[in-house]
């Protein structure tokens, strides 16, 4: 509507904050999603899907007398409820983009210090794989970017 005010800018209304239930559910969503290493075909699915969600929320809710069964009901709830809004369906992309980047570059500056490392190895612990000695990992390689634990803190 903007435009035909005069003006091309984006509108002058707020869009609504997303509830931190939903918020909780993307960002669990997206790290699984990570952590299976999913990120490109997620991607993939959820940008050819993103006119249809609220048909697809809405077969969740066919699905969910299956699903209470095996998943967390209150989450899977949650989920649908957020599935039903376009712009959740944007948020979950932008943290998988987000998070799939960080992964990448933790995962980028890990082969670099294993290559780096490597080259002061002798030859036959190089090829051969034998007497490997140990690696002593800088703190900032030694874990991934993200708990992917199930422990609850």
């Amino acid at each position: 509507m903007s435009f035909f005010k005069g003006t091309t800018g984006g509108s002058d209304v707020p869009e609504p904050a997303i509830p931190e239930e939903e918020n909780a559910v993307l960002e669990k969503v997206a790290l699984k999603v990570i952590q299976w290493r999913m990120a490109i075909p997620a991607i993939l699915a959820l940008e050819s899907v993103k006119p249809l969600n609220y048909i697809g929320s809405q077969m969740m809710v066919f699905f969910e007398p299956i699903v209470q069964g095996v998943f967390n009901f209150k989450e899977y709830e949650t989920f649908r409820v957020a599935m039903e809004r376009r712009e959740n369906i944007e948020n979950l992309l932008q943290k998988i983009e987000k998070y799939d980047a960080l992964m990448y570059q933790w995962e980028k500056d890990l082969r670099k210090f294993m290559r780096q490392e490597k080259k002061k190895w002798k030859w036959y612990q190089r090829y051969l794989g034998i007497a490997k000695p140990p690696v002593v990992y800088p703190e900032n390689l030694r874990t991934p970017p993200f708990d992917f634990s199930k422990k609850k803190k």
